[in-house]
């Protein structure tokens, strides 16, 4: 059976909060869809299945970090920027991988995690489609996780960014919504069968 992990990436105060110093728009159009996810594994996990995982994906720069060479000051470790969204907030039990670059694998523990959990499928969510969640999909399928997209639990600062994201990431990921991926685990079936663009058919 498959044993997946849901990131949650960077839904922080700095990119999901109006008075972020990066504020994504997209982020607002993603939380009740995120709840309903997070709600729906939880559920899961009291009733004793530990299939699907929840992992907080939480960018936390140092002072004076490199990417503040070309973007602006944002989610430095322990301010309230680099905080999780009081929305969203994790659960005893559910794992946090601070961050300094835009891939939650980039000099992390996240792949150790995954492979101490015996997890073979990332399911990415959060923001910014386009960059931090297409590097870390991308990363993870350089170590060869198979790659979940949940399209109406990413966004990005525009709608336009948000879809060239998710056209990328349809190369090599499945592309779902929420209620698709949920689907699919009730009904049995692995929800990252037909992932990917095999026959070369996107555009």
């Amino acid at each position: 059976m498959p044993r997946h992990a849901i990131l949650i990436i960077d839904m922080l105060n700095d990119f999901a909060n109006p008075k972020g110093a990066l504020y994504c728009p997209g982020s607002a159009r993603i939380i009740k869809n995120l709840q309903k996810l997070l709600k729906w594994v939880r559920e899961r996990r009291a009733q004793g299945k530990d299939d699907v995982q929840i992992v907080y994906i939480q960018e936390a720069h140092r002072e004076n970090d490199a990417d503040f060479r070309v973007r602006p000051v944002h989610a430095v470790k322990g301010t309230w920027g680099s905080e999780i969204i009081e929305e969203l907030k994790p659960e005893k039990g559910e794992y946090i991988v601070q961050k300094r670059r835009h891939s939650g694998f980039q000099y992390t523990d996240l792949d150790l995690y995954l492979r101490e959990e015996n997890i073979d499928t990332v399911v990415v969510t959060g923001v910014w489609t386009n960059v931090c969640v297409r590097s870390t999909a991308t990363d993870a399928l350089a170590r060869a996780y198979k790659v979940i997209t949940l399209s109406d639990g990413t966004d990005s600062k525009t709608p336009e960014m948000h879809e060239y994201g998710l056209k990328d990431l349809s190369l090599f990921s499945k592309v779902m919504t929420i209620d698709e991926y949920i689907a699919a685990w009730e009904k049995g079936v692995d929800p990252w069968e037909g992932a990917g663009d095999p026959e070369n058919k996107v555009e």
